[in-house]
């Protein structure tokens, strides 16, 4: 069975959720005896290898332009799938779902993954958002099967389309934390920081992740013992981006590391005190998981995507409630995390969140697909 992916920038080492959902789950489709082909962003790719771990990459052109990049990347690797010849073509998110009419135009059977309602980020105008809602209800209406990755998600579209859709969520592959947690790193010299001494967060430099109430909360605490690190950077320059990096160099005590490979992630993520994603739309956070397999402590915001996985309530702050997070900082990096939670979410993560798993029951969707 021949899969044609769109709807990524690519992998390894891309930023994004989608992109790290790509990277874990079609080389272990590959795995399963599955011809899987992406198609890249070819300007988000440093190195042009043709494969990954069995995944065959064609690397196509994109603007890199935030409100055109996704769809005209799409319609552009329309023109591929004649030669391609997917069985399937698995489409993610709802931008590019806008081009989904044009793919069954060609008689090819479309699986959609829902990756959340974009539209409801705060970093899109109104032109942006109708597309996304239109995106959306063409996926709703001409997929022949459609993927969410939350459960939210799949009873918003349930109430909204009245979609059937299967409830496949993100995974996390559990790192080898003696290995990241052990010994010093470069990372620690070059941003000043010690081992249990920082508070940490992944994140894309948009509005929607709250990371300037995260930098104005921790600038409210007084004399802090524990620094601020902040992983990740904007994919197009915006004001909200300069405005972050702004806060930050004005911060004292914040380190913004910009984006990292995985390993270096992983180090900072295994010798962190407390973990921190003050988002205010998640569809579903590969980074709260990735926090959770190191054993780490976490605190979130009280979104609907964050309270699927189930928290104790001091975990989480209310949204948009700086003093709540400053004050809810220091009380969980006092507490830390005993071992009897850790075990609860290591064993959590083996039973919902295991890639291997996630993939097996991807493969049995595309089966359902093609046996339509």
């Amino acid at each position: 069975m021949r899969i044609v992916v769109l709807g990524t920038r690519g992998f390894p080492d891309v930023q994004g959720g989608v992109e790290k959902h790509c990277e874990e789950l079609y080389p272990r489709l590959a795995a399963l005896g599955l011809d899987v082909i992406v198609i890249t962003r070819k300007n988000y790719i440093k190195e042009k290898i043709d494969d990954f771990s069995g995944v065959r990459f064609v690397h196509l052109f994109s603007p890199k332009l935030k409100s055109l990049e996704a769809i005209s990347h799409t319609f552009l690797a329309l023109f591929k799938l004649k030669k391609l010849k997917p069985d399937i073509v698995h489409v993610h998110s709802i931008g590019p779902s806008l081009l989904i009419p044009l793919i069954k135009l060609f008689r090819y059977k479309v699986v959609m993954t829902h990756h959340g309602p974009d539209y409801m980020r705060k970093k899109w105008g109104i032109a942006a958002k109708f597309a996304l809602r239109l995106g959306e209800r063409n996926a709703m209406k001409y997929s022949d099967k459609v993927i969410v990755i939350a459960k939210w998600i799949q009873d918003y579209i349930e109430k909204k389309y009245n979609r059937r859709s299967y409830f496949i969520p993100n995974g996390v592959a559990l790192a080898d934390i003696k290995v990241y947690g052990a010994g010093n790193s470069p990372l620690f010299e070059k941003f000043n920081i010690k081992p249990g001494k920082y508070i940490f967060t992944a994140a894309r430099f948009v509005p929607e992740k709250g990371l300037d109430d995260l930098i104005n909360a921790y600038g409210l605490i007084a004399g802090p013992e524990f620094k601020l690190v902040i992983a990740g950077d904007a994919d197009h320059k915006t004001s909200y981006s300069r405005m972050l990096k702004n806060l930050a160099n004005r911060t004292e005590g914040v380190a913004l590391t910009g984006i990292l490979h995985k390993e270096d992630i992983y180090k900072l993520y295994a010798n962190a005190a407390l973990f921190v994603l003050p988002s205010y739309y998640e569809g579903f956070p590969i980074s709260l998981l990735e926090a959770l397999s190191f054993g780490i402590p976490v605190l979130v915001s009280d979104i609907a995507a964050h309270k699927e996985i189930l928290l104790p309530d001091f975990r989480y702050f209310r949204t948009n409630n700086i003093r709540e997070l400053s004050k809810k900082i220091e009380e969980c990096f006092k507490k830390g995390i005993d071992e009897n939670e850790k075990d609860k979410y290591i064993n959590l993560i083996k039973t919902y969140y295991n890639w291997d798993i996630i993939a097996e029951k991807t493969l049995s969707v595309y089966r359902e697909c093609v046996g339509d």
